[in-house]
This record gives structure tokens, sequence and C-alpha cells, in this order.
């Protein structure tokens, strides 16, 4: 396990390797495709997936013409995304390296939370939450999908609403009104991701 990976128990490159990855959801995740259809994504010119893994989802943004950055700490998974976007003469910007040690030369419009906060062990919420305050442009967008679950232990890790709301405080971030969109997860018992989408204050 590198340096970079130290503060993480899982070994992201030896199960992408293995192609042991049941998280992964066939096609793009349905909120996505509500959120692409419904113009949700329409003013974000720049985008940040982290922990991007083969998420088909970074060159769907990259196909709307967004400037997408993948990060992932799997070299395995970077190659195949760098391959796939190749395939349709598509590109995005690739990062290997803890993500939550990054900041953008520019802010950012737009991320996209799909895998990547339940992936992590909760002493780093904190951590994300702050990076994500800083990847972004006030008044921009966090489009989040926070696994519900109620058995200890992980990955992945419950996001429960009231964590969700303690980790990301109105003092920073607008939450909407309307109750979230569950989606159940095809290949995790159909475990419920719920459909967020936060502002940056």
């Amino acid at each position: 396990m590198t340096a970079e990976n130290s503060r993480t128990p899982m070994d992201w490159e030896k199960r992408f390797a293995d192609d042991s990855t049941p998280w992964e959801r066939p096609g793009l995740h349905p909120a996505f495709e509500h959120w692409r259809d419904t113009g949700a994504f329409d003013d974000a010119g720049s985008v940040i997936v982290p922990g991007c893994g083969r998420s088909p989802e970074l060159k769907a943004f990259a196909a709307l013409g967004k400037s997408a950055i993948g990060a992932d700490l799997s070299p395995t998974a970077l190659a195949w995304q760098k391959s796939s976007l190749e395939q349709d003469g598509l590109s995005a910007e690739l990062i290997e390296a803890d993500i939550l040690l990054w900041r953008p030369d520019e802010p950012l419009d737009a991320a996209y939370e799909q895998t990547f906060l339940c992936a992590i062990p909760p002493r780093l919420r904190t951590e994300y939450e702050a990076a994500v305050f800083d990847w972004l442009k006030p008044s921009r967008k966090l489009f989040a999908l926070f696994m519900q679950k109620a058995e200890l232990g992980g990955p992945p890790y419950g996001c429960s609403m009231d964590a969700m709301r303690e980790l990301f405080p109105i003092e920073r971030w607008d939450w909407p009104e309307a109750e979230p969109v569950a989606y159940p997860h095809p290949s995790l018992n159909g475990k419920p991701e719920l459909a967020v989408i936060l502002t940056r204050r």
C-alpha cells in the first residue's frame, strides 16, 4: 500500500485489478440521467468526479462538453477511464492521488459524488467536506448520492441524512427543500442512495 492510499484500509488497486467491484452499476446512474435530462448540469462548465473508478459518468460529462476531472487511487481504474475516453475521442483530466489533499488552480462549477463518501473511513469525512467546499466556486453545486445503510462497518459506510446535514452545515451549504429521491442499488441488496443537490455558499 502506497503512502497515497495508506489512509484507507481498502486496497482499491487490487479490487479493480481483480475486477472485484460489486458497487459498480450497469450503465449510467439513473440520478445522473435525471439531472442531465432536466438541465441540472447545464451551467457547469467544469466538474470533478472524486473516486471515479470505472464510472461511466466521467465520460458522460466529457460528452456533454464539460471540462471533467476524474480522480482515483487505482491506476487500473484510471487506465480504463483513459481507454474509454479515447475510444470516443473524448478527454478528461485524470488524477491518481489522495484527492482530499488536492486543490484546483481555479475553483470548479460542480462536484459529482456517487461512490467516494461512502467508501472513505468516516473519520475522513470532515476533510472531504472541506475539500469539496474548496473545489467549488460560491453558489455552485455538489451533486450527491448518499448511501443509506443501517449495518455498521464498510465500505460502503452508511451516510444517513442526519449525519450528512451535520457534515454539510447550513452555514456553508444550501439544502433543497424537497425530500431526496431514493435510488436502490441493484447490486448492493437494494440499499438506497439518496439524491441531493447542495449549493456551496
